[in-house]
Order: structure tokens, then sequence, then C-alpha cells
């Protein structure tokens, strides 16, 4: 019997021993985490240049140029003539202006390009390789961080050796190509001078010099540019009627064609039906493993006018084709899966499209068109210049007068007169200015594209302040790119998209306004960097009341929000504060969050405190296709994907799925390309008072089969820690500690981990 005791006490041991070897192993190996996003890759807050006339200007990108090939004279001037040069073709008959010709805006006029075997250029080419896709613009090509329709290259250089070597376009063999090169005097020369020396005819340096020539093809002098300048006499009044419309809500163009290069490095999928005769492109999914099947690089819209038809394959003839694709929803109507989230449809008059399309066509410069060689060293053939007839409705389009920004005078005041309307003071304003709104009813929509600008309602006696009202018919009460913008004491109500909306500003401050049924959102900076948000009352819009979207640096304080889908939101969002604030009778009290395919990659160091989230059970309203309505009713205040983010004495009760919610992208299933990193990490929840949630789940948490309670986290991510004694009921039962040691973190993290993956 004792030797049974003995085996039986060398077994336990032996399974003690392996359990402390796991839990070192545990303790030891790294956890998955979200990658480090660079500061300079975050992508929130302005990109407004300072000092400014308008808040309109935006200060390009650095251009995507290597540091082993800075731009010369010399090299550009030899990129040019190669480009121009059939000597690159297999065949010495295509260049690459055959379809990327600049009187096309450097595309071709063709729904799908044409490569081996066709004859001519731009639209009249034909007889040859069809290929799958069009011929994308190249102006403005060397701000681009992605190129090629799937964005599977990063750097000009390595994108051009695709077509140059491709079977169905240039078909060049590398050694043919550079011992033709090398017999031609004048190139030895040009290379030379560009390269210096010895073996300067090299593949590298053929790349090297048609990148650094794509490089010049900048266009940044449109008559919107002079409008973003200060020159208010640039546009028409039809297109500064289009230019609000681009960047309402309503629309929602500017989400993904951001000034300055009307372009953002995100994939989307818009559904553009499939080519006649041609299987469906996958687009993005083809070479990302995590994109979604048919999404596409956004497009610049620089020179839009001169480059159609248009999208990936050329399905749309016409800009008027586009508005009304999009409008309809984009391909969501005809039945196309994964249509983005941006992408819901909208209504335009007659005139609204007209006037959007006036302004797409003020985007067109072509003030650095390179002129075509009348000759190229090879002696070969030159594509000739091309007729295109948009460039004739661009004359027609951009009729404006060019008068400059006015003189400078002191900052006045200017009030608005019996009769007037804000927007009739607002355009009697220069930068400086405050503009005195008396009580009143105002029927319209107020645009301001001036830099310092205070926008200031003045209450009647019974302390009433001015009401901005839209019927129901106008998409936003208040828009604004001005930088250092002040708007206040106003009540704003009936508008379809937002009640006010200030995109990409730098010093934007909101006070002292009440926004009831304005659509989508109450107040709404986006892109913006130093806004503070105070004393705002919003109810009853379907997204979110108070929201800051891509922002840096924005306080949320003394606000009250319900009766919305959010009652505020904090959305890719850097360095937040959000205290003193009551939210109740939302869906979701309080939102801090981290989304894919948005120009910010970061959702980090949000302090939430000192506010009141109670009773947000309201059933979820927000359209459908909408990413709100994801959101499940009963949450005082969900963290999703955030990090580094501080909860703190705030008051959670009768919140009927959670009082606090911490979850990570993934857990949701709702999202298929994920850009961003999706984990919650680093969160601190300490000292809030709970009070009754988690009584009666939405179905969406009573489906994950997890205890509903005052806490609830996905156990996704390290560090988030739970300094909460009286939280009760929720998921884990077991909530970590800022007490307890990393290691022990790492090895319960791993433990539930592996229970939820065993029981899922």
């Amino acid at each position: 019997m004792s030797r049974i005791w003995k085996w039986l006490g060398r077994i336990v041991l032996f399974l003690l021993l392996v359990i402390v070897i796991l839990a070192i192993v545990a303790a030891v190996l790294p956890v998955p985490a979200d990658p480090e996003v660079p500061a300079e890759q975050h992508g929130a807050g302005a990109s407004s240049v300072e000092p400014s006339y308008s808040g309109l200007q935006r200060a390009f990108p650095p251009l995507n140029e290597p540091a082993d090939n800075p731009t010369t004279d010399e090299k550009v001037e030899l990129g040019r003539l190669l480009f121009f040069d059939p000597v690159l073709s297999a065949g010495n008959d295509i260049t690459c202006a055959t379809c990327h010709h600049p009187d096309y805006g450097f595309s071709d006029g063709l729904p799908q390009a044409v490569g081996a075997g066709g004859v001519g250029a731009g639209p009249e080419r034909n007889g040859g390789v069809v290929l799958a896709r069009s011929a994308p613009s190249l102006w403005n090509a060397g701000y681009a961080q992605s190129l090629f329709w799937d964005g599977r290259e990063s750097a000009l250089e390595a994108q051009l050796l695709v077509p140059l070597t491709h079977a169905d376009e240039m078909a060049a063999d590398s050694e043919e190509l550079l011992a033709e090169l090398a017999a031609i005097p004048e190139y030895q020369a040009l290379f030379a001078a560009a390269f210096g020396d010895g073996e300067a005819i090299t593949l590298e340096n053929v790349q090297r010099a048609l990148a650094a020539f794509e490089r010049t093809l900048v266009s940044d002098d449109s008559p919107f540019d002079r409008y973003a300048a200060g020159d208010f006499e640039a546009l028409t009044p039809a297109q500064r009627r289009g230019l609000v419309l681009f960047r309402s809500a309503a629309t929602r163009c500017f989400e993904c064609h951001a000034a300055p290069t009307f372009a953002t490095n995100t994939y989307r999928v818009i559904g553009v039906p499939a080519a006649p005769g041609q299987p469906s492109d996958p687009g993005r999914a083809a070479v990302a493993n995590d994109a979604p099947e048919g999404a596409f690089r956004v497009p610049s819209l620089r020179n839009v006018a001169l480059t159609a038809p248009y999208m990936h394959n050329g399905q749309l003839a016409t800009l008027e084709e586009v508005i009304d694709f999009y409008a309809q929803g984009g391909g969501r109507a005809d039945g196309a899966a994964n249509v983005d989230h941006f992408i819901l449809g909208f209504e335009l008059t007659g005139q609204e499209k007209a006037d959007l399309i006036a302004f797409l066509y003020a985007l067109t410069d072509e003030s650095n068109l390179p002129a075509i060689p009348e000759a190229v060293p090879s002696g070969l053939p030159v594509v000739p210049s091309l007729d295109n007839p948009a460039r004739e409705l661009v004359a027609q389009f951009n009729t404006a007068s060019a008068a400059g920004a006015p003189p400078e005078r002191p900052p006045m005041t200017i009030r608005v007169q019996d009769g007037e309307t804000i927007q009739a003071a607002v355009d009697r304003a220069q930068p400086g200015d405050t503009i005195e709104v008396p009580y009143g009813l105002y029927y319209e929509r107020v645009v301001v594209d001036m830099s310092d600008i205070t926008l200031a309602g003045i209450p009647n006696e019974q302390g009433e302040w001015p009401i901005l009202d839209g019927r129901g018919e106008l998409p936003d009460g208040i828009i604004s790119s001005g930088n250092n913008f002040t708007v206040g004491n106003f009540h704003i109500r009936n508008f379809k998209d937002n009640g006010v909306l200030v995109e990409g500003a730098t010093g934007v401050h909101f006070h002292d306004i009440f926004a009831e049924n304005t659509g989508t959102y109450g107040v709404y900076p986006v892109q913006s960097t130093g806004v503070l948000i105070e004393r705002v009352e919003v109810t009853g819009v379907d997204d979110a009341g108070i929201y800051a979207g891509q922002c840096e640096n924005v306080v949320v304080r003394d606000s009250v929000a319900y009766g919305n889908v959010i009652g505020i939101e904090l959305e890719n969002t850097l360095n937040g504060e959000v205290y003193n604030n009551h939210t109740y009778d939302n869906s979701t009290g309080i939102f801090v969050v981290l989304l894919p395919n948005l120009t910010s990659k970061i959702s980090a160091q949000t302090k939430v405190y000192n506010n009141i989230s109670e009773d947000n059970n309201h059933p979820n309203f927000a359209p459908e296709g909408a990413t709100a309505r994801l959101l499940p009713p009963g949450v005082g205040i969900l963290l999703l994907a955030t990090d580094h983010s501080e909860v703190y004495n705030n008051t959670l009760r009768d919140n009927k799925s959670s009082g606090i919610a911490v979850f990570s992208l993934t857990s949701t299933g709702a999202f298929e390309n994920v850009d961003v990193g999706p984990i919650p990490e680093h969160n601190w929840l300490h000292d809030n008072v709970f009070e009754n949630n988690g009584f009666d789940p939405d179905p969406y948490v009573a489906d994950l089969g997890i205890p509903a309670g005052d806490i609830l986290w996905d156990v996704s991510g390290m560090g988030n820690v739970f300094d909460e004694p009286d939280a009760s009921g929720g998921f884990p039962p077991l909530l970590p500690g800022s007490n307890w040691p990393g290691p022990l973190q790492k090895v319960y993290w791993r433990a539930l981990n592996t229970l939820i993956g065993l029981v899922s």
C-alpha cells in the first residue's frame, strides 16, 4: 500500500511540475499584440496649413521619393524621353504614354487599357490585348502610398517594372532593352549625366529615371486651390455650392477623397459591376489575405474631369453616372456584398447634382503638363497630341475670375441685419471677424470657409438662442473648414445629416448648442486638432450626438446627450478627454473606438471620467449598413479596440447589457478588411460606481453565452486592468487588477483564452 501512495505522490508532484512549467512558459512567451503605429503614420488630426486665409488649405504629404533616388533635372529629362519612347517595349511599338497619355489626364480614355498588339493611342487604341483594368491617372502619383488599383506596390520604381516587363503590356526583355539603349549615343550621354559615368545604363536606372519624371506630375493650382488660398472668386457660385455638397455628410465624398490629394490610402468595396464578358475582379483580395473581395484603392480626383470613363474597369462613362451610382448606394442596390459602410446612398436634386459636378471640374489643373517631345533618341515614332473634348467642358465650367484675396483690414464685428441671411453676413466677413446672429428663426445652411471666425448667437430677453432650422430638407446646419473656428449660442434642428460639421481644422470650439433631429451627428468635428466641445445638448440623431472622428487633442465636457444611438463618440482619435457629461436613453452612452479603413489608424490616450451614463437602453435606430447599427443597446461605456485609455470616477447605472464593455474588433465579426490594430490594450478601469447593470442583456450580448453585468471583457488584449472591487456580475468573473504581476496577467490571459477556445 505504501508503494501505491508513493507512486501517487510522484504522479502528483509530476503533474504539479508540469503545471509550473506550463505556467512559466505561459508567462514568458509573447502574447498577440497590435503593432505600434509610428507618430508620423497615425493620421489623426488636421493637416491644414497655418496661418491660412481658409482652413481648406492642406499640406501635401511628402513625395514618395526613396533616399537612393533623389530627383534631379537630369533624371527628370531622361525619364520624360523614356516615357515617350517606344524603345522600352519588346516590339518598339508601345510607350508609357500609350496608356497614360498627357492629353487624357495621363490615362487613356478607354474603359480598359489595350496592351500588346494594339495600334493607336488614347481612346482610339484597339486590336490588342484588352487588360482587366483601366489605366489610372498618373497625376500626383508621387504622393501615393500604394500603387495599382490593388495597391500591390508602394514605390513608383517597383511599380514601373510590372507594365515594362508584363507579356500583355510592353513585354520588354531587360537584356535586350539595355542593349538597345546602350547602342544609342544620345541615351549614353543622358544616362551618364543623370547617374554618372560607368555602368549607367541599367534596368534600375531606367526605373529611377521614369519614377523621377512621374514625381513631377503635380497638380496643385486648380480653381479649388486658388479658392482655398483665399481667392473666393476663383470658384463659380455653382462650384461653391458643389464644394459644400462634397464635404457634407449627405454625400460623404470627403471621407474617402480628402484634400489636398483628394485620395486616401484606403481600399473600398463600392460594388462596381464586372465588365461585360469578364469575371468579377477580386481587387485587393488578390494581394492581401485580409481584404474583402472587390476592394480597390481610392483614386485621386485631381483632373478627374479629363480621365473618363471611371472606376477600376471603366464601367461608368461620365461623372453624372458616377454620382448616380453612389446616390443609389453603390452596388448595394444590385446585391453587391460587403459594400463600404460610408456608401449608404443619398438624394440630390437636379441642381445639386449639377453643382457637385461643377465642383469636380474645379479640381482641374494642367499647369505642370509636360511637353510631348517632338522626337526621342531612338528615332521611333512619338505618340501624337490628342484632342480631349473634356477640356472644352473644363473651360465652360471654370469661368470664375481670379481676383485674389481681398485687402486686409482690422477684425470687426458683423451683425446679421433684419431680413438678411446668416450666410450673407458670413460672406461679408474676413478672417478675424465675429458674426453676431440675433435671436430669430433662420431656414438656411451656413458655410464658413475662412479661418479665425466666431459665429455667435445673440439670445433674446428670455435667453432663447437663435434657431437654425433645416425643415428636414437641408443636409447640414453649419459647415466650416476654417482654423480657429468658434460657434456657440444656437438651437439647431431638423437637418438631414448634421447639426454642425467642421472638417480638417485646427482650433475648434463648440459651446452652448442645442441640436435636435439633425440626422447622423449633432456636432461633428472630423480630422481636426485642438477641439473643445462644452455645454452642448444633443438629442434625436441616428448615430452619435456628440462625435469627434480622426481628431487629435479633443475635450468633451459639461454636455448632455440623450435619445441618440450613441451619446458621445471618439472615433480613431488621439488624446481625448471626456468628463462631466451626462448620457442617458441612448443605445450606447459613451463610445471610444478604433475603426478600420480610415485615414487615422489610432485610438489612444483617452480619459473618460466624472460622467454619468445611465439607462442607455434605447433601441438602435441607425440606418441599415451604418457602423452604428452594429452596437447592441444597453451599454454605458464601450471601449472597442482602443489602447491606453483610462476610465474612472464615472457612474454607470441601469444599463441593461453592461456598465462598461471592453472588446476587440475581431470579436464583432463585422469587419473583413481590418487595417488597424484590432486589440484593446493597456486600458485601465478604476474607481467607477456601478448600479443595476446587465439586468436584461440585448440578444447580441446574451448570445455570447457569458453573464452580463457591470463589466464585460472579451479577454482580448494584454495590459487591461480593472481595479473595480465593487463591480458585480459580468465576465470574466475574476478581473485582473493593477496589483497583478505582469507574468500572472499573461498566465491568466492564456488560461481564459484556452478555456474560451475549448467551449466555443
